[in-house]
């Protein structure tokens, strides 16, 4: 049997290294704060183009912003 892998994400840690708010990162990135909190929270995942979108936003590689734990 396989193990399920869940993706997590470091993205309230690097809002919080460029004193983002999450209202802040979404007006950044074009969603609402209330979709920052799901992300972060885990409820949600970004589609591949909004994670590239954090990277670029935040100046992050994809792996250090998003990992399969």
């Amino acid at each position: 049997m396989k193990e399920e892998l869940v993706l997590k994400n470091k993205l309230k840690v690097a809002r919080a290294e460029n004193n983002l708010s999450q209202g802040d990162l979404a007006e950044m990135v074009g969603v609402s704060r209330q979709t920052i909190s799901s992300i972060e929270t885990g409820q949600f995942n970004p589609t591949a183009k909004l994670a590239l979108i954090f990277c670029i936003a935040l100046d992050k590689k994809f792996e250090d912003l998003f990992y399969f734990e």
